[in-house]
């Protein structure tokens, strides 16, 4: 299909372009920029005055609920609610049921991705068999089948010649890691932040060294290894610290901050609200302000939505027994356009976290909409204001905390290959 979106503002940190300027597409990919080629007849064109057009969101680390219970989601609802966030790439975590430790399941999951025609899936596979931390899975496998990185969660791998194993092998095959750093010892049955509001609440806690030592240990391993290493999820202070040095010495390490720990602190907690329960934890103020600079910096390369979609009976335990996790893919965007609105970074800034920064972190060929690209685009309205209700989403999660919250910003268009999937 020939397709022209005239009179957006294109943002694509990849080419440095920030300008009013048309796009031409054909045969799924960017044709031009600017001038349309000679005898070139768009079959569609988008208006797309007062609308920012940028290359397409891409997710680190999502939970798509399939295979699983599909109570919680599935494969079409959540990419539908991608396609409605801007998202044209998932990267899904392998946290599944069964866990994605096999070429089977990868093939599972990318043919029922392929039918549906939404959101671009690409699995993150299991780095141990069963995400049990004792036995490296078949990586080479996973890869060839399709896995973009391999991860173990949270699930910890308490001996240190498995993981650097783990290390060497995908180090082998020039297959990325991405890793959540945490001292399972340390984090033991902690659920909030080590301070003075835990132990008020009388909740057990997770002190910010179990970051930073999780942190130390795969460095060290990284420097024996080689390989290429994504963090996923930071959220202290130390933790950024530790990335830019590491950085400044040439490791091959990048990182990424969720948009919870960018716009709240644990002081959303105090009551006991569930809804803020979270892996890691929400950190003090002085954290967050750490993260948000290390997003202005570029240290932190990519925001990812954390998106872990649960039914409402899951956060109805008490604090410590009911599910952490939030559903966020349909408001990450009007969440950090509230960053850009406060200054804290710019529209730019934003795209770029959202698009290039996940894109170059995987070493994938998408993030930009220079020519001959796939068009994977979002055109997005800033000041388009709408009200978070869970009728009106397209993700089966009902754990959204902005319930009732008006806010500002929503994606009015978005298109996967060239083909328009999504028209608010």
């Amino acid at each position: 299909m020939k397709l022209t979106i005239c009179g957006g503002r294109l943002i694509d940190p990849a080419q440095q372009l920030d300008e009013v300027i048309d796009i031409h597409i054909a045969d799924g990919r960017v044709l031009a920029l600017g001038q349309a080629p000679a005898g070139f007849t768009p079959e569609r064109t988008l208006h797309a005055e007062g609308l920012v057009v940028a290359p397409g969101f891409i997710d680190i680390g999502a939970h798509l609920r399939e295979p699983g219970p599909s109570y919680k989601g599935n494969l079409r609802s959540e990419t539908k609610a991608a396609l409605a966030g801007g998202y044209t790439s998932i990267c899904c975590r392998p946290d599944t049921s069964p866990c994605i430790d096999s070429s089977a399941v990868v093939q599972q999951i990318l043919d029922k991705a392929e039918a549906l025609g939404q959101a671009k899936v690409r699995p993150i596979g299991a780095m141990t068999k069963g995400l049990e931390g004792t036995h490296l899975s078949n990586m080479a496998g996973l890869q060839h089948s399709g896995c973009v990185a391999v991860t173990n969660m949270r699930n910890a791998i308490d001996n240190t010649l498995v993981l650097r194993r783990c290390f060497e092998y995908a180090s082998t095959f020039d297959l990325r890691v991405v890793f959540y750093p945490e001292d399972s010892w340390l984090k033991g049955e902690g659920c909030v932040n080590e301070g003075a509001l835990a132990t008020r609440l009388g909740l057990a806690s997770v002190p910010a060294a179990a970051e930073a030592i999780g942190l130390s240990r795969v460095l060290h391993l990284i420097e024996n290894t080689g390989v290429k290493v994504h963090f996923g999820m930071l959220s202290t202070a130390r933790a950024v610290e530790m990335i830019a040095n590491a950085q400044k010495r040439g490791l091959a390490v990048t990182a990424d901050v969720d948009i919870a720990h960018l716009i709240y602190t644990e002081k959303e907690i105090d009551g006991y609200n569930s809804q803020f329960f979270v892996e890691p934890p929400l950190r003090s103020a002085a954290d967050r302000e750490a993260l948000r600079q290390g997003v202005r910096d570029g240290v932190l390369s990519a925001i990812s939505s954390a998106h872990l979609p649960h039914e409402e009976a899951a956060k109805m335990a008490p604090f410590a027994a009911a599910e952490p996790g939030m559903a966020t893919l349909e408001t990450v965007l009007a969440q950090g356009l509230s960053l850009v609105e406060q200054e804290i970074i710019s529209l730019p800034q934003l795209v770029e976290r959202l698009s290039t920064g996940p894109a170059k972190a995987l070493g994938l060929n998408s993030g930009s909409l220079s020519i001959g690209q796939a068009a994977d685009i979002c055109l997005f309205k800033t000041d388009q204001t709408w009200t978070v209700q869970h009728g009106e989403l397209f993700s089966a999660g009902e754990n959204y905390p902005q319930k009732g919250e008006t806010l500002s910003g929503q994606v009015m268009f978005t298109l996967v290959d060239g083909r328009v999937v999504f028209e608010r």
